[in-house]
């Protein structure tokens, strides 16, 4: 049941739940818009030696472009916000963690175990990792032990996460408007303050230090989406558009300075890091909201497998491929590749998904059942029971 707190009393009284609202199908077309912009990205612009030379001068002009679908990440973590709270809201915590863990971990396995074979075996030049680094990669926890990523693209799964953790917590405490508006508040802020006094630090890993606004505006989209225009929810989306704009512009400038051959502009960068915000709220507060397009649903499917098998299977393909034929046929092989296998991942992963989700909740339900309690020996005696 959905809770708000009365303007009276501190405590949560009953509210009648939200009217379900269908699905958001532009959103599946932006979830894989956004992947499929992190794929051009790594194969078009993104330094990598698979060509024989630096992607950018192999595609100078689609390089120039690419370069900035970096942010597709910045993307999913505002998706994310959005998404995770709209699942989370009015349910338990077993539901929620059963949820997250059937969804994140059954491809991700797969993904990390297909990437060490080619890496191991298949293609051993491609990066040089070992069956240790892959057996800890599976936890999805490499980045708390320092053991490097199999998969570079795995860092946003750590960011995902610790958003999870958060989301948790916030569900064992109980989600209402007034303390999601809070926390909205009060969460990237004391992110922010942490990262900005101590950079890379434990407190700030905790608060998902520069990450923390894009998973806050994604909320308070998803709360302007649920109950309609309201001034303190937009107030609080200005301030996490602000705080994003802050931190992503120089890191980007710097990181697209050092990781590919062109030069970003700051204007760009910082236009597309508030349109990551725009464009949910395009497709969540606008008659885009409406569309039916059923077609959308397959390709969100497909996001988070492409996401994961595209990098390094690609570039193998890319490696295989470049010397003997033009440079738009292999991209097309390696792009198709990539498809391919996430469509292959995909038809695994919605089979382990839903039972692995089922057993998980049914396990965390069963440890929250108290015990029945014991009855008085003299209770029991006097029924005629033996004892």
């Amino acid at each position: 049941m959905v809770t708000v707190l009365s303007p009276a009393v501190e405590e949560p009284v009953a509210a009648p739940p939200a009217r379900p609202r269908p699905r958001l199908y532009a959103l599946d077309g932006l979830r894989f818009l956004a992947a499929a912009g992190v794929v051009l990205y790594h194969f078009t612009a993104r330094w990598s030696q698979v060509w024989g030379d630096d992607p950018g001068h192999v595609f100078p002009g689609l390089g120039h472009v690419s370069m900035y679908f970096s942010l597709g990440p910045e993307l999913f973590f505002v998706i994310s916000g959005f998404v995770i709270l709209m699942t989370a809201w009015g349910r338990d915590v077993p539901h929620v963690v059963a949820s997250r863990v059937a969804r994140l971990y059954p491809g991700y396995w797969i993904a990390v175990i297909a990437t060490s074979v080619l890496l191991l075996w298949v293609w051993p030049g491609g990066k040089n990792i070992t069956a240790g680094e892959s057996l800890v990669n599976l936890t999805m926890l490499q980045s708390l032990v320092g053991v490097r990523h199999v998969d570079g693209v795995y860092w946003t799964l750590w960011v995902e996460l610790r958003f999870y953790l958060l989301m948790i917590a916030l569900v064992a405490w109980g989600i209402t408007r007034r303390r999601l508006l809070w926390f909205c508040a009060l969460w990237p802020l004391a992110a922010q303050v942490v990262f900005e006094l101590n950079g890379p630090h434990l407190l700030a890993t905790v608060l998902l230090d520069k990450y923390a606004p894009y998973f806050a505006g994604g909320m308070l989209l998803y709360l302007l989406h649920r109950d309609g225009h309201a001034k303190a929810p937009w107030l609080l989306l200005s301030l996490n558009v602000a705080l994003a704009l802050r931190n992503n512009v120089p890191w980007q400038m710097h990181a697209l300075t050092a990781n590919t051959v062109f030069a970003p502009n700051p204007w760009v960068l910082g236009l597309l890091t508030a349109g990551c915000f725009a464009a949910v709220g395009l497709v969540a507060l606008t008659r885009v909201q409406h569309l039916r397009w059923a077609w959308l649903v397959p390709l969100g499917a497909l996001t988070y497998p492409l996401y994961l098998i595209h990098e390094y299977w690609g570039w193998w393909a890319i490696a295989q491929l470049a010397p003997h034929a033009n440079r738009w046929v292999v991209l097309a092989a390696a792009i198709a590749l990539a498809v391919a296998l996430a469509w292959g991942l995909h038809q695994v992963e919605k089979r382990v998904g839903p039972p692995m989700r089922r057993g998980i909740e049914a396990g965390l339900r069963r440890l929250r059942r108290p015990a029945p309690a014991s009855r008085p020996r003299t209770a029991l005696a006097a029924q005629g029971v033996r004892l």
